[in-house]
């Protein structure tokens, strides 16, 4: 394990993203974890805002013009995450402020402990915790009521619009090659942090010993998600 960590996959000449068309959602059974709707839109509406300002401020602290531009394009992606899950939060009759106040501890220590020393390390953070969390989020919904699964999906798995982001990051590690080494070791602890706020949404109900038979392979895919965004940054996960 230790010589798997250890080792350095060549850095690729042009980073690239699988479509999210492509992206295969965690196929095992995480919908059996699906929490209330009520909790899992404010949840997840916090956390999408959460990933917004994180890239705002990215886009405040970034270099170049162009860098900025990439960024704002990401962000807002989120914030119409964000807006869509209130709407759909609030047509079930939620005040969306005050659900979100009940889920705002996981996703502020998140954001306390992620928020990287320098632009790429936010950058970084960002790119990987939002294809996680999404792809997370997206297999749960399915475990909501009605039609209300399928639209939270929808919203869900739309394009984070974060490929510029890979490209300057590609950039920035040929401009500095000691930047590579210390950005992989970032996005290692990035996941660990990224799992922790991923579990806190799930529903384990009353048969743990079942649910976490479920949560193993689930997160062995969408580990293996990470892996390959990683990689398509010439990072060893």
């Amino acid at each position: 394990m230790v010589e798997w960590f250890k080792r350095r996959r060549p850095r690729p000449a042009a980073a690239t993203l699988r479509s999210r068309d492509e992206i295969v959602v965690t196929r095992v059974d995480l919908q059996q974890l699906a929490p209330a709707p009520e909790a899992f839109l404010a949840r997840v509406a916090y956390v999408q805002l959460t990933i917004f300002e994180n890239l705002a401020r990215v886009t405040a602290i970034a270099p170049t013009a162009e860098a900025k531009h990439v960024v704002t394009l990401a962000a807002e992606a989120a914030i119409a995450k964000h807006r869509a899950l209130v709407a759909e939060l609030e047509r079930l009759g939620a005040d969306a402020g005050e659900a979100m106040e009940q889920h705002r501890a996981a996703a502020d220590r998140f954001q306390r402990l992620t928020q990287g020393a320098d632009w790429t390390e936010a950058a970084l953070t960002n790119h990987l915790a939002s294809g996680f969390l999404d792809e997370t989020y997206a297999a749960l919904a399915a475990g909501l009521p009605g039609d209300l699964g399928p639209r939270v999906r929808s919203i869900l798995i739309a394009d984070r619009r974060d490929a510029g982001i890979v490209s300057l990051l590609a950039a920035a590690m040929d401009a500095n090659p000691r930047l590579a080494p210390r950005l992989a070791m970032w996005g290692r602890r990035v996941l660990g942090d990224t799992m922790i706020l991923a579990r806190d949404a799930l529903d384990f109900g009353q048969d743990q010993r079942r649910s976490e038979a479920i949560v193993e392979p689930a997160f062995s895919e969408l580990i293996a998600e990470h892996t390959r965004r990683m990689d398509a940054l010439g990072l060893a996960a």
